[in-house]
């Protein structure tokens, strides 16, 4: 589709209001899914991001990773299992988790962020105590034993001193989901969780998380069953009749995190739809389901 340039025009100006607002504030981005495996949504991603900063706003990105994982223990000949959507992480596993996520898929994104016209900075959470994790346990169901994840963690706090100083130097930070223990053993931890932690110790204005679904729907089956809002009051009772569930779950008790620690707005957003971030910052209807407090 070709616009006139009164069209064009015309999303400059809807555009204009939003980019006041927001001018100064920070955006943290959670990127993975489908959007990092096609070349044209992940340059769209990227682009959008070099545009926010270039008008003023701060986007942070936290990456995730799992397919390039799964190819590089496949190629490697190493066999993983998951339970409740975790991956059994032991120590070899680990080792190669990090090598991709920090190693890899962390300096892809930098280098493309570079050749797009942005400057782009690689971190993960063992980078000036960024990211201090604790080992994770999931409660085992009546008469049943635990189940060891090995060295899968979850976020014990954030260190937001790097990240503030590279982004108030023009830099737009990149962050691989690997945290350190206090005995300063690697974890690797679910990119939803650390990107809603981040948002909080930043205080961001938004929190935006891509997905591979339009958002959330009241009924799966019916796609006119959209839910544009869900406040924090209702996300227990929409995880008890199975309305959100399954990998929806960790996003929204992320977004819920960074609401209750003081974020402005949260987002969950089709990340396979060509320059989603803009339409949700920029546009008068946004997209996908927004999470909000009150």
């Amino acid at each position: 589709m070709v616009l006139t340039p009164l069209e064009k025009a015309s999303i400059l100006v809807e555009a204009l209001p939003y980019i006041r607002k927001f001018s100064g504030q920070t955006v943290v981005i959670k990127y993975g899914g489908r959007a990092m495996i096609s070349d044209e949504l992940e340059r769209g991603v990227i682009t959008d991001c070099i545009l926010l900063k270039l008008v003023g706003i701060h986007p942070v990105i936290v990456h995730g990773g799992g397919k390039a994982i799964d190819e590089m223990l496949e190629r490697l000949g190493m066999k993983t299992g998951f339970v409740h959507g975790q991956r059994i992480t032991d120590e070899k596993t680990m080792e190669v988790v990090e090598m991709v996520l920090a190693g890899k898929v962390n300096k892809e994104i930098v280098t493309l962020i570079n050749q797009l016209g942005g400057k782009g900075i690689g971190l993960c959470g063992k980078d000036a105590g960024l990211i201090t994790a604790r080992k994770k346990t999931i409660p085992a169901p009546p008469g049943e034993e635990p189940v060891d994840l090995g060295c899968v963690g979850e976020v014990e706090r954030i260190n937001p001193e790097i990240i503030e100083t590279v982004k108030d130097e023009g830099y737009i930070p990149v962050i691989a989901p690997i945290g350190v223990g206090d005995d300063g053993r690697s974890y690797n931890i679910n990119a939803d969780y650390v990107a809603g932690a981040v948002a909080a110790a930043l205080k961001a204005n938004k929190l935006v998380l891509l997905t591979d679904v339009e958002g959330i729907f009241a009924d799966r089956n019916d796609p006119g069953s959209l839910l544009s809002v869900i406040r924090v009051d209702e996300v227990p009772d929409l995880i008890a009749r199975g309305i959100i569930a399954g990998g929806m779950i960790p996003k929204v008790e992320c977004c819920v995190h960074a609401l209750e620690n003081g974020v402005g707005r949260t987002h969950i957003i089709d990340g396979r739809i060509l320059h989603s971030i803009l339409l949700e910052v920029f546009t008068d209807e946004g997209v996908g389901t927004m999470v909000v407090k009150e």
